[in-house]
């Protein structure tokens, strides 16, 4: 099946003039599917459709809609829609059914953003976080956020034609009322980090000396041989990126080129690259081979010129050696003893711990996602930034004491940067900016 809709003044004209109801002494009336046959305008009969007709202020955009529903195949679509452009329609551009729904009204701009977080949402954590969204409990914690805001505003302003007898005001109310309002926003931009994980997927880099498995490793984690392996150290010239899913969460997995001494130009260069991307990641998992007689030496020193990024450490190979877990561990670091795994990529030892070791890592970054103040927009994040420093630079001028119309200007601007975030402010740069990443249909 295939669905396409009208919005406008025109639409009942429209469906009225291309469809034939099966029952023609039927009127339409308002959200009442019907049964018909969508016919040219020189008669010819398309295809059997089902139709509905809303009325503006009760459809999705808030005008007057049709929807139409074909079979899905191509042609038959390209017909349908050739007839109601040439009757008058135009085709729809990227989301405009969506910005006509913010323009009437309909939703602020967190749902209309939500709506196409829910279209491309590739994990269950991103549906959450968009459908979170589009139910609208993020926009009312913001909205709630602003009217304290307002109400802050208001008593210090009126507080500015009341003052005492001996020219002071009391500020301590509007004070930690201004202190509570900032602690809000800085939890919401602090989820930022989770809510980044969530749309950008939790990157992983595999790393470690050549022929520690990390391609085995990778080919494992993704259940297919993407990557090449062979005895040959140095085999990985190049990173490799693919994506799967952990309970839920999108995790970016880079198998890296071996970190040695050795090894030509192109090794060389891929070792570069594998440097590059160690400093990008959430978490590094570090393998070592165990059956290298001087791993712990190794690994003692390629701790010390790794970056301050969550580790991983993982000891491959168990199979080819007779030592005991905790033989092991005695061997090692005790700052990174407690993030240790021992596994065997050829047997499969291991990896189900991995695994949980993996969600754990991502979780510890996560916010609370059963409330749905889950900031998951960069452009979201840098509003939330800037009322924190216009509310933070009302406070500092109201404890020294600065003119209130001083610290009402903060505040103002705090409540615009609010504003832009649910769209009670906006600029068609905006608009055109957040809804040309829609599908043409939404």
């Amino acid at each position: 099946m295939a669905a396409l809709r009208l919005a406008g003044k025109r639409s009942l004209e429209l469906l009225k003039l291309h469809f034939k109801p099966a029952k023609p002494s039927e009127k339409f009336r308002p959200f009442l599917m019907r049964y018909g046959v969508f016919t040219g305008a020189d008669g010819e009969q398309l295809d059997e459709v089902l139709a509905v007709y809303m009325p503006e202020k009760h459809s999705y955009t808030g005008l007057d809609q049709v929807e139409i529903f074909c079979h899905g195949g191509q042609q038959i679509v390209r017909r349908i829609l050739g007839e109601l452009v040439g009757s008058g329609a135009r085709p729809a551009e990227p989301g405009e059914f969506t910005k006509l729904a913010f323009l009437h009204g309909r939703i602020d701009l967190t749902r209309a953003e939500a709506v196409a977080q829910v279209i491309s949402a590739s994990t269950e954590a991103s549906l959450k976080a968009g459908r979170e969204h589009l139910f609208g409990a993020y926009s009312e914690h913001i909205e709630t956020i602003r009217d304290d805001l307002v109400t802050v505003i208001a008593d210090i302003e009126a507080g500015i034609d009341f003052l005492e007898e001996d020219g002071e005001s009391d500020n301590a109310a509007s004070l930690a009322r201004i202190t509570s309002i900032e602690q809000k926003i800085a939890r919401l931009e602090q989820s930022y980090d989770g809510g980044r994980i969530i749309n950008e997927g939790f990157r992983v880099v595999i790393g470690g000396r050549p022929n520690a498995g990390k391609s085995s490793l990778f080919n494992l984690l993704l259940r297919q041989e993407r990557a090449i392996v062979t005895g040959t150290a140095g085999t990985t010239r190049d990173y490799l990126s693919e994506w799967i899913e952990l309970s839920g969460f999108p995790v970016n997995l880079i198998d890296t080129a071996g970190l040695r001494q050795l090894g030509g130009s192109i090794e060389k260069a891929g070792q570069a690259r594998a440097e590059e991307m160690i400093s990008e990641a959430n978490l590094i998992i570090w393998m070592v081979d165990l059956s290298r007689k001087t791993w712990p030496s190794l690994l003692r020193h390629d701790l010390t010129e790794l970056p301050k990024i969550p580790i991983l450490l993982l000891l491959n190979k168990i199979d080819l050696i007779q030592q005991t877990k905790k033989d092991l561990v005695r061997k090692i670091d005790s700052t990174v003893s407690s993030s240790t795994v021992i596994t065997s990529c050829k047997s499969g030892r291991g990896i189900t711990r991995l695994k949980t070791k993996l969600v754990e890592a991502i979780e510890s970054h996560m916010p609370d996602m059963t409330s749905g103040l889950v900031v998951t927009s960069a452009r979201h994040k840098g509003k939330l930034g800037q009322a924190l420093r216009d509310l933070r630079r009302a406070r500092k001028n109201l404890v020294a004491g600065e003119s209130p119309e001083l610290v009402v200007f903060d505040l103002r601007q705090a409540t615009s940067a609010l504003d832009e975030i649910t769209g009670r402010i906006y600029t068609e740069e905006l608009l055109g900016r957040i809804f040309s990443k829609f599908c043409i249909g939404k």
